[in-house]
């Protein structure tokens, strides 16, 4: 009988350690004492999974825990963890790290250990694989093995969830890519795609997201050279966007813990190869400069209707790195506010999707309603994409405008203010 311990428990690991409970004997185990607690007590703050699934994975048999005497009867292990950046923007392979010594340090004959988390090729086999070996005294390919199935949940969807998402899998050997690749057929609807090494399929995922920067990079790079041109570019997009191949995507910022961040693992690596990435780390740069060129925005519109900077109040509509998602991970809404607040801005912020607890809202000054009607600011820059602010009018945000509204809408829903299919 197939036993699975799922190592980390936040976006990735809970939603599988469910999908798997509906069939296997599954434990999820998480360093996080409180995030074990609020499992436990039927909550996901991530809000990936609802109370009734968490408390359907409980009654499955599913044990929520940090104890290390809990997962030692496991012959399965998934690693989920985060892979971040460091200020320097360089992999930090910390989280993976310490929980492949942690995955080590229960390792028996004939268990396989398969990472999930977003790494450069070579990853799992070069970094992972001798720590494992270190701490459990087996030997790679004769006594434990490993695979590697990259993630692909998108935060906040409730379409494209874990088992209708086609899974990439990967074994260290033929026979062991076959077992992995079975696993994850066994609760995968959407189907499988078994990739010939471990590498290809690291590789694979960390293209997706770098395609996906690049993309949206160029995007943003052709509304910068619209707007000097005064031409309005969700305008020229929707004109380009009737020929069949165009690739439909809006101008915005990239956060969150995915698309602005891998890359960089992949621009690392081949760089240690000797290879220079331009094009990928220029995509980077000009993701990363619209912060600043957003608020530098927001803040030549109030001097050109000469209103006053110092403690002028401006409202930002949505702080989480992406919309319908209360994940602030890496948003670049805040540096937007960092920048505005350099000009000795009053700053406030309205987000129904964050819980105001997290440590991560300490410093901003939430409002917990819109003021149609009781307050007026002298710019509004809609940040997020949110379902709420796609239903309101324009005289709506006019009506919350002190004289001549200035209007900074990053994801292009101000002008059409009625819900959008």
């Amino acid at each position: 009988m197939k036993k699975i311990c799922i190592i980390g428990l936040g976006y990735v690991g809970l939603p599988l350690a469910h999908a798997f409970s509906e069939k296997y004997e599954v434990v999820g185990f998480d360093i996080n004492k409180p995030r074990i607690d609020e499992l436990n007590n039927g909550f996901d703050r991530t809000l990936e999974l609802t109370q009734e699934q968490v408390t359907q994975s409980i009654k499955n048999g599913m044990l929520f825990t940090t104890n290390l005497e809990d997962i030692k009867n496991s012959n399965i292990y998934i690693v989920t963890v985060p892979t971040p950046i460091d200020e320097s923007n360089e992999p930090d392979l910390t989280p993976i790290i310490k929980s492949t010594q942690t995955v080590g340090k229960v390792l028996k004959k004939d268990d396989i250990v398969i990472y999930e988390s977003t790494v450069y090729p070579g990853v799992t086999e070069e970094v992972c694989v001798p720590i494992l070996e270190e701490e459990s005294g087996l030997k790679f390919n004769e006594t434990f093995f490993c695979g590697y199935s990259p993630e692909r949940i998108n935060p906040g969807d409730k379409e494209h969830t874990v088992t209708k998402i086609l899974k990439i899998t990967s074994g260290s050997t033929p026979e062991i890519a076959k077992k992995v690749d079975d696993l994850y057929k066994s609760i995968i609807t959407a189907g499988t795609h078994m990739a010939p090494t471990i590498k290809v399929a690291e590789a694979a995922k960390v293209i997706e997201n770098t395609q996906r920067d690049v993309n949206i990079a160029l995007m943003n790079e052709l509304a910068l050279i619209f707007d000097l041109m005064n031409i309005n570019t969700h305008d020229v997009l929707a004109a380009a966007g009737t020929k069949w191949n165009f690739i439909k995507l809006t101008p915005g910022l990239v956060g969150g813990h995915c698309i602005g961040v891998d890359p960089y693992y992949l621009t690392h690596k081949a760089q240690t190869l000797g290879y220079m990435p331009n094009l990928i780390l220029g995509a980077r740069q000009i993701n990363n400069g619209m912060s600043k060129l957003i608020a530098d925005k927001a803040i030549k519109n109030m001097v050109k209707e000469d209103k006053k900077l110092k403690n002028a109040n401006i409202l930002v509509m949505g702080v989480t790195f992406k919309e319908n998602c209360p994940d602030m991970r890496n948003s670049k809404v805040l540096d937007i506010i960092k920048e505005l607040e350099e000009f000795e801005c009053h700053v406030e912020v309205y987000d129904y999707w964050v819980d105001q607890s997290d440590k991560e809202t300490k410093n901003l000054n939430f409002i917990e309603e819109l003021p149609l009607d009781s307050k007026k600011y002298d710019s509004i820059v809609v940040a997020v994409g949110h379902d709420e602010f796609k239903e309101l009018t324009t005289a709506q945000y006019a009506s919350m405008s002190n004289g001549k509204p200035i209007i900074i809408d990053v994801k292009g829903i101000v002008e059409k203010p009625t819900w959008r299919l």
